[in-house]
């Protein structure tokens, strides 16, 4: 018996379904794709049913009596993109620290004297809930529009108990009411609050003791993140935190060696970090490390881009090596504040030396393996969730080639179409607040 179709993209320039294809088996040829000309996607409620030339597709369904029927002639169609490593939920502003570094203040100058993560923590700690709902919003909606259909959500502008459930009690909220799906990490290791520079061994163990417990008691994040960073967290620091956060079930994530090398990508490996992000100053030792533990590298090139740096982690190199590359926005708004993973993408290909079929596929499927979720979403295959894209170009590479415009024409989330040029983003209700 025939599948019924209740969404068909026919007839599209081209489908691209980023699927890994390995030859020999069980070797990751991430620079792979499978482009289909001519192509189309049939989705049923929220999966995906067929995927292949449009005539072969067209024979293999029945469509729905009330079917949505979309003509993708001239257009490109992806998996949904997966941006893997944000911050998306804060308050304030930091344009003054941007003109500070064009007048040439490091960005480490200014996290020293008080700014940077600190002053975004400031403005946190004085809004509401309500605030961050709403200020976050309208940012998952320019996601939304650049084809993002699942996002890593971090917390770490709160450091302290209160502010940090407030954080991801947010995210829970996002996640009910926007179309993206959000995947809420703790980050309470971000930085030394203000409170407690002079004493950061008693804030260690409030992230230990005390926020780490708190968040799994209320199933508010499915990863722990650190900031393992010279100033900040030393990988004895590190190690702390996440083997807590391992023994109360959390997965494991790192910010690694971003603008030193810290050892940290070698404390990813030996715990089994889900993912080492950044890796600006990792060495061949530190991907041999990460490659035996199965950890997933996500590079951030927006960061270094937007920060005037110069040393970008070594993406070639680890598409060589076989490695599962995941490439990210880092969106937050000191470092990296761009929602656009084409404009990553592009950047990745410039600097890293990435082609534009690596980078696509390091933005669908390579994110999906940093969160655990390859066998869900990443690519176009019958069974995977019908996140799909439909994009105003008509050869996949014009995604990066054409860089910061790369815009969807339509986003498809679970098999409905919640974004497309000619309309606002179809949010989900919004949830009654829940008493915690």
């Amino acid at each position: 018996m025939k599948p019924t179709a209740t969404l068909l993209i026919r007839n599209a320039e081209q489908v691209v379904t980023a699927e890994n294809l390995s030859d020999p088996p069980g070797v990751k040829r991430w620079h792979t794709l499978r482009v289909i000309p001519r192509g189309a996607v049939a989705c049923s409620a929220d999966r995906i049913v067929a995927v292949g030339p449009t005539d072969e597709v067209m024979a293999q369904v029945d469509l729905a009596p009330n079917a949505t029927v979309v003509d993708a002639v001239g257009r490109v169609v992806t998996p949904g993109l997966v941006d893997c490593h944000t911050h998306p939920v804060f308050a304030g502003s930091r344009l003054d620290e941007f003109e500070m570094r064009l007048q040439g203040r490091s960005y480490e100058e200014i996290a020293a004297v008080g700014g940077g993560i600190r002053a975004t923590v400031r403005a946190v700690r004085g809004a509401s809930e309500e605030e961050l709902v709403r200020l976050a919003l309208p940012r998952l909606d320019d996601f939304l529009a650049l084809g993002t259909t699942t996002l890593e959500a971090k917390s770490g502008y709160g450091l302290s108990t209160e502010s940090e459930l407030r954080l991801l009690r947010a995210i829970r909220r996002l996640d009910a009411q926007h179309p993206i799906d959000l995947v809420p990490t703790f980050l309470g290791a971000h930085e030394i609050p203000d409170e407690y520079r002079d004493n950061r061994g008693a804030y260690l163990r409030i992230v230990t003791d005390e926020m780490l417990p708190a968040v799994r008691q209320e199933g508010l994040a499915e990863f722990c993140d650190v900031f393992c960073e010279r100033g900040v967290y030393a990988v004895a620091e590190a190690r702390a935190v996440l083997t807590r956060a391992r023994d109360l079930g959390f997965g494991l994530k790192i910010h690694a060696e971003q603008l030193s090398h810290s050892g940290a990508a070698r404390l990813a490996a030996e715990l089994g970090a889900v993912s080492a992000d950044h890796l600006d100053w990792c060495d061949e030792g530190d991907l041999e490390a990460l490659q035996q533990a199965g950890v997933v590298p996500v590079v951030l090139p927006g960061a270094v881009f937007f920060l005037g740096k110069d040393r970008y982690a070594p993406a070639r190199r680890m598409v060589d090596r076989g490695m599962p590359l995941a490439v990210s926005t880092d969106y937050n708004p000191g470092s990296s504040p761009t929602p656009s993973l084409p404009m990553a993408g592009t950047l990745a290909c410039l600097r890293q030396g990435l082609l534009p079929a690596e980078a696509l596929v390091a933005g669908t499927l390579g994110g999906a393996y940093a969160l655990n979720r390859e066998r869900e979403i990443g690519t176009l295959e019958p069974g995977k969730q019908a996140d799909v894209v439909v994009w105003k170009a008509q050869d996949y590479r014009e995604l990066f080639y054409h860089f910061g415009v790369a815009r969807a024409e339509r986003v498809v989330k679970k098999g409905q179409i919640v974004w497309h040029t000619e309309c606002e983003v179809r949010r989900r209700p919004p949830v009654p607040d829940v008493e915690t």
